[in-house]
C-alpha cells in the first residue's frame, strides 16, 4: 500500500497527463477517465518504491491498463454494439477557428493507427525523447523513428486539403 500522500501529489501532478494519454488510446472521455482511475487504485495498491521517475511509471501503467482494455471482451462488445445502434451523432462546431483546427488535428491523429498515434503523441505532445517512447512502448528506438516518419505522412495525407487560418495570420 502507498503512502494517502504520495497518492494524492501523484494524482494532482499526473491527472491530466495521464487522461490525455488514455484518450489519445481509447478515443473516449469517460472511459479515459474510468483508466485514470483505475490506475491511481492500482498505484495505491502497488508496491512501488522511488527506484524510478514516477511520471513514467504512471505513464506505463496507463498505456498497459489501455491496451488491457482494448483486448478486453467487454470493449469488443461495445464496438459491435456502437456499429449496431448508433445513429448518426450531430457534430457542435465551435465558433473558434483556432478550436475548429485543433479539433481537426487531434482528430486526424485519433484515426492514425494505435502504433504511430502513440509514438506522435508521446514525441510530440508528451514532449518524450526517442530514448523515453521506445522504452514506453517496449520497441527499439529505430523502431519508433520509423513509426513517427510514418505516422506523419499518414497525417500529411489527412490534412493536406485543410486550410489553416492560424498559420495564415502568424
Amino acid at each position: 500500500m502507498q503512502n494517502p500522500m504520495l497518492v494524492e501529489k501523484a494524482m494532482l501532478e499526473y491527472t491530466e497527463l495521464l487522461f490525455r494519454i488514455a484518450y489519445y488510446y481509447l478515443k473516449d472521455k469517460q472511459l479515459s477517465e474510468d483508466i485514470v482511475q483505475e490506475v491511481f487504485i492500482k498505484f495505491y495498491c502497488s508496491n512501488y518504491q522511488e527506484h524510478g521517475e514516477l511520471k513514467a511509471y504512471l505513464s506505463k501503467m496507463t498505456a498497459n491498463t489501455c491496451k488491457d482494455y482494448l483486448k478486453s471482451w467487454s470493449y469488443k462488445k461495445i464496438l459491435i454494439q456502437n456499429k449496431l445502434f448508433l445513429k448518426e451523432t450531430t457534430i457542435h462546431k465551435d465558433s473558434l477557428v483556432e478550436t475548429d483546427e485543433l479539433t481537426t488535428l487531434d482528430s486526424a491523429i485519433l484515426s492514425l493507427p494505435l502504433k504511430q498515434r502513440e509514438a506522435i503523441v508521446y514525441y510530440y505532445l508528451e514532449n518524450l525523447t526517442i530514448k523515453e517512447v521506445s522504452q514506453m512502448v517496449n520497441s527499439p528506438e529505430s523502431t519508433v523513428k520509423s513509426r513517427l516518419k510514418s505516422g506523419k505522412e499518414l497525417l500529411k495525407k489527412k490534412l493536406v486539403h485543410e486550410d489553416w487560418e492560424v498559420l495564415l495570420h502568424e
